[in-house]
């Protein structure tokens, strides 16, 4: 459910940071989704411990700078690559952590890995002949950005991985109000402080009410998985995404992109199994 989620509020968020600047769509979507989170964490229960408190604020403090690292490379690259190789760090990150930390998934598992990080890499294959490639052009300035966000998004499987279970989804909210601050100091020092046009607005809205449910999602699979397992899956969220890009935008889906696809699902039920 995470993975779907996420894909779709990357789509939805990247077509409105295509209409305003990327702070402002977060101006509205991050306190949106604090309250939505603080209703759910409330509803949810659990003791506020101080490492909910401590670990929940720095995964808001990365997610914060990943969202906007990423909205950036999308607002200028196509979408359709943008979001699948950030998703390629987005696991590479939290996998290569848990095995430090000394998670042993079985083989079938880990085999399911190694296809799913060969399938992010083939779905992010662009096709030349995509309109969206053609006019958003995958430069080095994009492909640092996309860089940089893949690497503050696989921290935030980490640092989330240690939030204390007992607290629930309490890290979640804290998470949120400690980015939706961070945004607005952001947004104040570099003079975005103020609400994007009519279109954008109401697609930060859907990006809110799709980010709350895929950060439910998120923290319920690490605190009941392997981290190196649980971010796996959620990061072939990009399948959603292509999907959402060809059936909105008229992308299209290469060969290499379809292989990779089938990949996905082949390792989500080796991992799942």
């Amino acid at each position: 459910m995470s993975a779907v989620s996420f894909g779709v509020s990357d789509f939805v968020g990247g077509m409105a940071v295509r209409r305003a600047a990327a702070l402002r769509v977060m101006l509205v979507s991050y306190p949106v989704a604090a309250v939505l989170l603080g209703a759910v964490a409330l509803t949810a229960g659990g003791p506020v411990h101080p490492g909910a408190v401590y670990w929940g604020s720095l995964y808001g403090v990365s997610q914060a700078f990943g969202v906007w690292l990423f909205y950036g490379a999308m607002a200028a690259g196509p979408i359709s690559v943008v979001s699948p190789l950030a998703a390629v760090l987005n696991a590479a990150v939290p996998v290569a952590v848990g095995v430090a930390l000394g998670e042993r998934p079985g083989d079938v598992a880990s085999v399911g890995v190694v296809l799913a990080m060969v399938a992010v890499i083939l779905v992010g294959r662009e096709s030349p002949d995509d309109a969206d490639v053609r006019t958003h052009r995958f430069t080095t300035k994009v492909a640092w950005l996309t860089a940089a966000s893949g690497v503050a998004f696989g921290l935030d499987f980490v640092l989330l991985h240690q939030a204390p279970v007992e607290s629930r989804l309490w890290p979640l909210f804290f998470a949120r109000t400690s980015a939706t601050v961070l945004v607005f100091v952001m947004a104040a020092i570099s003079g975005n402080l103020q609400l994007p046009p009519r279109t954008p607005l109401r697609l930060a809205v859907v990006v809110a009410l799709l980010d709350t449910c895929a950060n439910v999602t998120m923290l319920l699979a690490l605190q009941k998985w392997l981290l190196s397992l649980a971010s796996i899956l959620i990061s072939l969220y990009p399948a959603t995404t292509v999907v959402l890009a060809v059936i909105v935008l008229r992308e299209r889906v290469t060969r290499w992109q379809a292989v990779g696809m089938g990949l996905a699902a082949v390792s989500v039920a080796m991992i799942a199994g």
